[in-house]
């Protein structure tokens, strides 16, 4: 009988976050995708690609454009071997760090050696947020503890935010210390080594019937607000409930973006000749109920300690997804987590917020804090997931 072996994160990279309708408005989402699995591939060279046992692929909503399968349709395009598989996985929120969990997991069984997680979601090219057709059972909603599925995610927002006596004065606060912290992070080039610029080709009609192609370089998120201040977020009216907190601006952006992470076994790392930036420690999932979905890290977060055999007082960077400052500072006070080592480079209501891709994304990120910073031994990426659940994935750096 094998052995579990350790899994390793040898690279990551992810494409600049871009708002909805912004930048990326007329990307596709599986060419985002193959942008940063072919750049993922790039940072090992001399990689056998027909090695990748698969590529697991995040996506929150896989239909139209990030439909048929986008994950074996990304590989394609992005010039990877007709024998590399793909698949793709969705939990909602949490689908690009699910995506590494169980790339991961393929490794830890001995089931590949060498394997590539990612996520991708263009919030631009789905009809509507909740994407072509929502038909959901009419029989889930005989408990009615179950009715929190069909509200909006910003009405469960507001449900904390009532539950857990979370002021709008300190949602606003903690939005702007999230665009102030983006903007800072920009401003030092932190994001720098994580972002593989993308190249938007943009086709105008030009002079005597000819067509121009404008180039532009994408390399910067889009999202961070250098003007925001405590007066304009106050001004800001609830979008969710008349009489609510929350509003646009202490929400996570609506946006588009991609992620790959590339693991590899000892093996795999050793014949590589590669030196590997963290080992995969563990992940879990927890449910909540539906109608508080925003605290699910509350329950994921001291699971996937437990699993790794870790204090919370061991993590050094938190990437808790700012699906709302509501729920983000619900948890972050349930859980007496450390304000200076959650989203030390500012959040998704900054830095947005692509759905499934979300939690390769901000892998990389981690990936990019151990190798420019030392002091940071594990460092876990979190998140709340629609329909009520909470995810936590644990990494330390080697």
């Amino acid at each position: 009988m094998k052995q579990i072996q350790e899994a390793y994160i040898v690279a990551a990279t992810r494409t600049p976050v871009a708002k909805r309708n912004g930048m990326f408005r007329n990307v596709r989402p599986d060419d985002m995708l193959a942008h940063v699995l072919r750049a993922v591939v790039d940072k090992v060279p001399g990689l056998d690609a027909s090695e990748i046992g698969d590529v697991i692929v995040g996506c929150a909503m896989p239909e139209a454009e990030q439909g048929m399968n986008v994950a074996r349709i990304g590989l394609l395009l992005a010039g990877l071997p007709d024998t590399v598989p793909g698949v793709t996985t969705n939990r909602f929120c949490a689908s690009g760090i699910q995506a590494v969990s169980d790339a991961a997991n393929q490794i830890r069984l001995g089931q590949a050696d060498v394997m590539i997680a990612a996520g991708t979601e263009s919030m631009s090219v789905m009809p509507q947020i909740m994407g072509n057709k929502v038909s959901l059972n009419p029989a889930i909603f005989a408990k009615e503890e179950n009715f929190g599925i069909a509200f909006g995610m910003g009405l469960t927002a507001e449900k904390v935010a009532e539950q857990w006596k979370v002021s709008r004065e300190d949602q606003d606060a903690f939005a702007l210390q999230s665009n102030q912290r983006a903007c800072a992070a920009i401003a030092a080039g932190h994001f720098r080594d994580e972002i593989t610029p993308y190249t938007v080709r943009t086709h105008v009609p030009g002079e005597g019937g000819t067509v121009r192609v404008i180039e532009s370089l994408c390399d910067t998120d889009e999202g961070p607000r250098a003007d925001a201040a405590v007066e304009k977020l106050g001004k800001l009216r609830p979008v969710f409930a008349a009489r609510g907190s929350v509003t646009a601006g202490n929400s996570s952006q609506m946006s588009d973006g991609a992620g790959a992470v590339l693991l590899m076994s000892e093996a795999a790392v050793k014949r590589y000749g590669v030196t590997p930036i963290a080992r995969f420690v563990s992940f879990s999932v927890a449910g909540v109920p539906p109608h508080i979905m925003g605290i699910g890290p509350i329950e994921a977060i001291p699971r996937a300690l437990k699993a790794g055999g870790l204090t919370q007082s061991q993590l050094d960077w938190i990437e808790l997804n700012e699906a709302f400052a509501a729920q983000s500072l619900a948890v972050m006070r349930q859980l007496e987590l450390d304000p200076s080592k959650v989203n030390p480079l500012g959040g998704a209501i900054a830095l947005g917020h692509p759905l499934g891709a979300t939690g390769a994304i901000r892998t990389a990120t981690i990936m990019s804090a151990m190798q420019r910073d030392p002091a940071v031994k594990y460092g876990m990426v979190t998140m709340c997931i629609g329909t009520g659940m909470g995810a936590a994935g644990i990494f330390e750096r080697v």
